[in-house]
């Protein structure tokens, strides 16, 4: 079994499991059946509705109980794997398209905002399309690209709906500015710390067309952040040189041990020359 026909048994299975395990007290129902079968329907229905799939649910519940009941079925297990893949296919289809929708819409939009906000008493627009709002001015020198950042900042939609804040976990954010979208890295590199300003990012320097789950695709990103310092990333110690290795300018004799003598072995001479290219072969690094 194999594909969606899997993932739709593994959650068919998963809600008898929950309902079995529960309370066997649960008003409104007759038995402990009657409970975990309308739980498997309940899931059913969640599960289509928030793919948006629309199901005739007599030809379900007729399916259902055809395979349940070991009757003939109106389609071969191969008819009935390939059914699924297409309507996994439309799924996935229909998906796109409304995110593509969405995704046009939300582009108009911010272009339409950042040509009305440029016109703002008080705002900036650098030539990458960013736009900010200086609300206090910090001192001190800026973050440079490899900075250590530390900051508070809260990010909304253009809408105004939140999507992220440092306030509300309870403490400041951290992280290397060159990990951040490109609209937060270039405007940092521009703050002092103690700076706080207000931040309009266009799509194109936040998420762009992939979005996030709570951020639509080619949303313009508004922040109000707040640079509380930055720290220059730490350099790695590099090994101490090594002391420079004379030439070698005499002969060297070889002499063999007592053993080695008497299985034959004789006094050398190793010339300078030929002991210098031994020592600078590659291997030898």
């Amino acid at each position: 079994m194999k594909g969606p026909i899997k993932v739709y048994f593994a959650f068919l299975l998963s809600a008898v499991t929950s309902c079995v395990c529960a309370s066997t007290n649960s008003p409104g129902f007759a038995s402990e059946m009657e409970k975990y079968s309308y739980a498997i329907g309940m899931q059913l229905g969640q599960t289509y509705k928030s793919l948006e799939f629309q199901v005739d649910l007599d030809a379900l519940m007729q399916g259902l109980k055809d395979a349940l009941h070991s009757n003939e079925t109106r389609l071969t297990e191969q008819e009935m794997r390939e059914t699924l893949m297409q309507a996994q296919q439309m799924v996935v289809s229909n998906k796109e398209f409304k995110l593509k929708a969405i995704a046009k819409e939300n582009k108009e939009k911010a272009e339409r905002f950042l040509a009305e906000n440029k016109q703002k008493p008080g705002i900036v627009t650098l030539p990458s399309g960013l736009q900010y709002r200086i609300i206090n001015e910090g001192q001190g020198t800026p973050p440079g690209p490899e900075d250590l950042v530390t900051v508070n900042y809260v990010g909304r939609l253009l809408d105004g709906t939140e999507f992220d804040s440092s306030f509300k976990r309870g403490q400041p954010a951290t992280f290397p500015l060159a990990g951040v979208i490109s609209g937060w890295r270039e405007a940092l590199q521009l703050m002092k710390p103690g700076s706080k300003w207000e931040l309009f990012i266009p799509p194109e320097l936040a998420y762009g067309e992939r979005g996030r789950p709570n951020i639509p695709p080619n949303s313009l990103l508004i922040f109000e952040v707040e640079l509380i310092s930055n720290t220059p990333p730490v350099k790695a110690e590099s090994s101490p040189a090594l002391p420079e290795r004379k030439q070698l300018t005499s002969d060297i004799i070889k002499v063999p041990s007592m053993e080695e003598m008497k299985k034959g072995a004789k006094i050398e001479i190793i010339k300078a020359e030929e002991l210098e290219k031994l020592t600078n072969h590659p291997t030898n690094k």
